[in-house]
């Protein structure tokens, strides 16, 4: 069975549309760039970088028990349970 395809347009600056121009597949290349974006988008805030009041509620009872810390191998920050030995 086919899936019908969608046709969805998005602006973008002079310098973008330059940087696209060089790119043989160019719908494949935005396409794969997308998924790989919406794979990485943030839980609690959905790739917006902005709580909501109660989200951030919600969040500061979570790190009662729960901390932020870096990690010593990627340098990353990382969420830790207070019963965590790392």
């Amino acid at each position: 069975m086919n899936k019908k395809q969608e046709l969805i347009t998005f602006k973008a600056d002079s310098a973008l549309k330059e940087a696209l121009m060089g790119i043989a597949n160019r719908s494949e290349f935005i396409r794969d760039a997308v998924l790989a974006a919406l794979e990485n988008t943030c839980p609690l805030c959905h790739g917006t970088g902005i709580l909501s009041v109660p989200q951030k509620k919600h969040l500061e009872a979570f790190l009662a028990n729960h901390s932020l810390k870096r990690c010593e191998d990627c340098q990353e920050t990382i969420i830790c349970c207070q019963n965590d030995d790392k």
